[in-house]
């Protein structure tokens, strides 16, 4: 059987072929700034799944910062005044 070939499918559950990693993984290259902006094609699969993780990681933290400066700006304004309802109609 030829790898390029879908694989066979074990207890029902069908599995994704080679092809389909490939288109994958060069959707996930294109996402990813620090691999979209080099020069070189050559980046393999697992630095490209590497750099994935790498990416999440960083985007959680950056969520997590920017919830934290929003719950420290929401302390020290007023709940009624304008400035809050903006806020309010931005996170909902």
């Amino acid at each position: 059987m030829s790898s390029r070939r879908s694989r066979q499918s074990t207890a029902g559950v069908s599995r994704i072929s080679d092809d389909q990693i490939i288109e994958l993984v060069s959707k996930l290259r294109q996402l990813l700034p620090e691999i979209r902006d080099r020069r070189s094609d050559k980046v393999s699969a697992s630095k490209v799944l590497q750099e994935t993780c790498n990416y999440i990681r960083s985007l959680h933290r950056e969520v997590d910062d920017l919830s934290e400066r929003l719950s420290q700006l929401l302390a020290t304004i007023d709940t009624d005044s304008a400035e809050a309802a903006i806020i309010r109609s931005l996170i909902m």
